[in-house]
């Protein structure tokens, strides 16, 4: 029940956090640049006791690759995805179905088109990983306001 209490607050509490165009992310706009949402992301997640597993460079692979695909569209001047995971939260969210492995380990995004940066997170399904979707709004707010 706190979980859902806490969930509700801080929901009510992002405004800011977009996506009503598109139902599977949450974002914002980040008024700064690539390296400062990059830094806000990082400390947002070590703040928390979390370790960053993995960063894949979306953007860097998109733009190598484009020329052995045939593109001539740059859709990133950067992107990175965070991957990590909460050992706390990873276990009861699969103690409640083991099939929510499926979303692990949990990421967040830094994306610099040229226009704008973004920072965001996958949005999940109803239901217990509504806690996890809690977590990565947290972390792209705080990451958001450095």
């Amino acid at each position: 029940m706190r979980g859902l209490l806490a969930l509700l607050v801080l929901v009510l509490a992002l405004p800011a956090l977009a996506g009503e165009d598109r139902p599977w992310v949450r974002y914002v706009e980040y008024d700064g640049s690539f390296e400062d949402a990059v830094f806000g992301v990082e400390s947002a997640i070590i703040d928390r006791g979390l370790k960053v597993d993995h960063v894949s460079h979306v953007g860097d692979m998109l733009n190598r690759t484009a020329a052995d695909v045939g593109a001539t569209k740059q859709i990133f001047v950067k992107a990175d995805v965070y991957q990590f995971c909460s050992a706390t939260l990873s276990r009861k969210m699969m103690e409640t179905d083991p099939l929510n492995i499926v979303f692990c380990p949990y990421s967040v995004f830094v994306a610099d088109t040229g226009e704008k940066v973004y920072i965001g997170h996958p949005v999940y399904p109803e239901g217990p990983m509504k806690e996890v979707e809690a977590l990565l709004d947290a972390i792209v707010r705080d990451a958001g306001e450095m």
